[in-house]
This record gives C-alpha cells, sequence and structure tokens, in this order.
C-alpha cells in the first residue's frame, strides 16, 4: 500500500464509525451523509 493512500483510509474508518455512532444515536440522516462523505473518499482508494 502505498503511503498516500493512509491518509484516505483513515478518512474512509472515520466516516464509517461516525456514520455507525450517529445510527445508535438516531440521527440517521446525518449518518447517510457521513456514509456518502465515507464512499467519496473510498474512491480515491482505488
Amino acid at each position: 500500500m502505498q503511503l498516500s493512500r493512509l491518509p484516505w483510509l483513515l478518512t474512509v474508518l472515520a466516516c464509517f464509525v461516525t456514520a455507525a455512532l450517529l445510527v445508535l444515536s438516531n440521527y440517521r440522516g446525518y449518518a447517510v451523509v457521513a456514509v456518502a462523505v465515507g464512499l467519496s473518499a473510498a474512491i480515491n482508494l482505488f
């Protein structure tokens, strides 16, 4: 794995953890936004 992909991977992980916490707190709309941002960041991993 290239070192330049590490920040993107951390961003994706942070977004998915945030989304999970938001779902547990019943903020489903914001969780969907966090997942969308995570998926957008995941594009840079490929």
